[in-house]
């Protein structure tokens, strides 16, 4: 990789470009993995804490927060493929989400892990994206899009009669698969999502009904 300086200033716009071209060329030089693949030999998460690489990249040191995205990336990317299935929108969004982490480094504290931490700027940059995407299309917002549901209640099946689980959920609404990834597959309670995304508790058990009833019908 090409040299860079150690330390620069987060909040201006040439930082901002360093770390986005540092990205862009770390993620340019991997292959195409599946999220499992990604996930291989990846660390567990750690309890809450502010380790020394943290502290180093809130002060501005590149090369700490080059790091951190290694040994977060696997998760970050497995979990923005499940959110954006698309392996092209899904490199985006990883991208996005690791810029938006090194602008908003400075607000954690430790109090939850790192990755959790993560796991949250990641759904908070998926659903502005995918409210940016609306507006483009002047459609209403991710929760109450009832286009959705037909779109995903009447999406054709190509593989038979049946489809897997991974392309069933690539095919729910947007708010549907936030909703069933970060409860069913991460493990998030439904306060814990409602924190990270700001909508509210019972919004996301509504999505998570409405991802199980489509899952449902997909798969059976």
């Amino acid at each position: 990789m090409r040299k860079v300086p150690d330390r620069v200033n987060i909040r201006t716009p040439a930082g901002i470009q360093l770390v986005v071209d540092i990205l862009t060329s770390l993620i340019s030089a991997g292959s195409p993995l599946s999220p499992a693949s990604l996930l291989a030999n990846q660390p567990r998460p750690t309890p809450g804490t502010v380790t020394d690489d943290v502290a180093r990249a809130q002060r501005g040191d590149t090369q700490a927060f080059e790091r951190i995205y290694q040994q977060h990336a696997g998760r970050v990317n497995a979990l923005c493929r499940r959110l954006a299935p698309d392996v092209n929108r899904a490199d985006e969004l990883m991208q996005d989400v690791f810029v938006r982490a090194w602008e908003k480094l400075e607000s954690f504290r430790g109090e939850s892990s790192l990755n959790s931490w993560l796991h949250r700027v990641t759904v908070n940059v998926f659903l502005a994206a995918d409210r940016g995407d609306k507006r483009r299309r002047a459609h209403e917002d991710t929760v109450d899009d009832d286009r959705y549901e037909l779109t995903a209640a009447t999406a054709p099946v190509h593989v038979g009669d049946r489809i897997d689980l991974e392309r069933a959920i690539a095919a729910l609404p947007p708010g549907a698969r936030m909703a069933f990834v970060m409860h069913d597959i991460e493990g998030y309670s439904h306060e814990e999502i409602a924190a990270m995304s700001g909508i509210a508790a019972a919004t996301v058990r509504v999505q998570l009904h409405r991802a199980r009833r489509h899952l449902m019908e997909a798969l059976g």
